[in-house]
């Protein structure tokens, strides 16, 4: 969803035009993040998202990825004593790198979906 220039957000002028086609939403979900970090490297690390649209999510990872690098992210099952509400998982989603810094011992990262989970 696409906020106007007519609704702004709080903290914002009221002449901030939200460019996204998604609403993000503050969402710490743990997940898995599989691919190549910035030198080369294969690997798996446990992550969590920060917050989450349609169309990506901005993610915090113990590694320094690549700008431009596919990766994958799996949310993991969650356990048997789980809730019946909570659905039994989700398939890899494929994500690419579109900005990453980083923020004290984890490196705050933004991903593109390849395609959009909404």
């Amino acid at each position: 969803m696409r906020e106007s220039a007519a609704q702004p957000r709080l903290g914002t002028s009221p002449l901030y035009d939200e460019r996204r086609r998604f609403q993000r939403i503050r969402l710490q979900v743990p997940l898995f993040v599989r691919g190549r970090d910035a030198h080369g490297e294969q690997f798996l690390e446990l992550a969590k998202t920060i917050d989450i649209s349609g169309l990506g999510a901005f993610i915090t990872c113990p590694r320094a990825l690549a700008v431009n690098e596919i990766i994958t992210l799996t949310i993991p099952a969650p356990s048997i004593t789980s809730s019946a509400l909570v659905p039994a998982g989700m398939p890899p989603i494929q994500a690419r790198v579109k900005r990453q810094q980083e923020a004290g011992d984890v490196h705050l990262v933004g991903v593109e979906f390849l395609k959009p989970i909404a």
